[in-house]
């Protein structure tokens, strides 16, 4: 591994989900931003399983959970050679690692001036991607993430960063502008609910 890779441990695959991914000092009870956003992309991947489920009609999502030994893990969910899908996924994870400054700096403009050393770091995040079997039926993909880093190691004092990312894309064979109106539609709607200049701008 290069000193410009980003370290994180190698999951091991569970037999049954635990109640948390967090560490201990991250805890459900302390009511931090880690906390609620694992507790919000769980049960997002439950509801968006379910109405996948549903949309199909004969599929149902196989799981498997894994974890990491310095905490952390996710939960992987498969629907296969279902009626409508012939593969969708619908991921979660909560993982904690280190990250190098020089892709720390780059990650963030804001710490540019950062002195060096390893910057640890939690991430936790929601992903799907659906393939149906009809050709003329888009791809949908979308990730969705909450990402904080720690002070970096050797770095008394320096400030925590933190931010959210992600997006959705839609990916047609074949195109149909009614299709492309209507992801357009959804996305303006989910953004306007907050600010009506998030739209225009996301969209770029």
């Amino acid at each position: 591994m290069t000193t410009s890779a980003v370290s994180i441990e190698k999951e091991t695959v569970i037999s049954e989900r635990p109640h948390t991914f967090l560490r201990q000092t991250d805890g459900e009870d302390n009511g931090s931003i880690r906390s609620r956003f694992q507790s919000m992309i769980l049960e997002m991947q439950e509801s968006v399983c379910g109405a996948l489920e549903a949309l199909d009609g004969a599929g149902k999502f196989k799981e498997d959970a894994w974890t990491r030994p310095g905490g952390g893990g996710g939960i992987s969910r498969v629907l296969q050679d279902g009626a409508v899908f012939e593969k969708a996924g619908v991921n979660i994870s909560v993982v904690y690692g280190v990250m190098p400054p020089e892709a720390y700096r780059a990650a963030k403009a804001s710490a540019a001036g950062q002195k060096s050393g390893p910057v640890p770091f939690f991430a936790a995040g929601i992903s799907s991607i659906l393939h149906p079997k009809n050709p003329f039926a888009p791809t949908l993909h979308f990730n969705y993430r909450y990402f904080e880093t720690d002070a970096p190691k050797d770095t008394p004092g320096a400030p925590r960063q933190w931010w959210f990312g992600g997006g959705t894309d839609l990916t047609p064979a074949y195109i149909f502008e009614e299709d492309i109106k209507h992801f357009h539609s959804i996305q303006k709607r989910a953004c306007d609910k907050f600010d009506p200049s998030f739209y225009p701008r996301f969209k770029k």
